[in-house]
């Protein structure tokens, strides 16, 4: 049932990216809401008394992608992820999704949208298991009566969507790698179904090897249709998986661009503000490779 659904989210967008047409009887509503970047925010500013955390602040995330947003230590990255989940409210701005406009003022209230948000503090329990983990606060029962074996079955199933390499779901929290921890705290974030998934430092203090594992489970849930968005400070990662790349210094936005058109130089150069801004693609869209000279 799970891989029924995501399928069912993962082919609609592919369709409306293509052109095709989903349905004859398909509102015409619908079909500009597929074609609307799934979360978008215009000149969101945000401030905490006379400090301005946040300031004109334009992004947008479509499905099927990874956008990474980088940038130095306090330049706004982890306040632009606490906007989305809902932990900060904008002194101003708007947020849309789908193209409608919506309020994010509550962690709840992103989840009824659809954004689920992994932080850097995973927040898991070491005495639980990995399914005891994921359901945790949103446990299956019925007359009191909990359904361990449906919850183990269902996480079974996410994790293996996304390519997870854990040895059991009722493995011990406790006994995982550092990688596999990761993977627990994404998979929870997946059982609400989301459209949009925020990736707060995914890959921080993990082994080359954890870290590839957790590059491929971002790759392939970006293949199953979900918007991503990755805070990283890790350009090598962002060089591998994003889409596109957004440099944040100082509270606001300096540049954005498709990733196959700025090399590693190019996003160094506009995180320390040695340029003021990103190389952008020209009208023709011509492309430049990576590390090209």
């Amino acid at each position: 049932m799970i891989d029924e659904v995501l399928t069912t989210h993962a082919r609609e967008p592919v369709l409306a990216e293509r052109g095709h047409i989903p349905s004859l009887h398909a509102p015409v509503l619908a079909a500009q809401a597929s074609r609307a970047p799934a979360l978008c925010l215009r000149q969101v500013c945000l401030s905490f008394g006379g400090v301005q955390a946040l300031e004109d602040i334009d992004f947008e995330v479509r499905r099927h992608e990874i956008v990474a947003i980088v940038g130095e230590n306090a330049a706004g990255k982890s306040t632009l992820a606490k906007v989305m989940a809902g932990v900060h409210r904008p002194t101003s701005g708007r947020i849309l999704s789908d193209g409608a406009d919506v309020t994010i003022n509550s962690p709840s209230a992103a989840a009824r949208l659809g954004i689920a948000t992994v932080f850097q503090d995973l927040a898991l329990a070491d005495n639980l298991d990995v399914a005891a983990n994921m359901f945790l606060g949103h446990e299956l029962k019925r007359a009191f009566i909990l359904h361990s074996e449906e919850m183990e079955n269902a996480a079974r199933a996410i994790l293996d969507d996304i390519g997870a390499r854990i040895p059991s779901v009722r493995y011990p929290v406790a006994n995982l790698s550092a990688g596999q921890r990761q993977s627990v705290a994404i998979a929870r974030a997946l059982l609400a179904k989301p459209r949009i998934v925020v990736l707060d430092e995914p890959t921080s203090s993990l082994s080359v090897t954890q870290t590839g594992e957790v590059l491929d489970l971002i790759t392939r849930m970006r293949g199953l249709g979900h918007a991503i968005v990755f805070i990283s400070h890790n350009l090598a990662d962002v060089q591998a998986i994003a889409d596109r790349v957004v440099v944040m210094r100082h509270g606001r936005i300096v540049g954005e661009s498709p990733m196959s058109y700025v090399t590693y130089e190019d996003i160094v150069a506009a995180i320390t503000g040695a340029t003021h801004t990103l190389p952008a693609p020209p009208s023709t869209r011509a492309s430049r490779v990576v590390g090209a000279g």
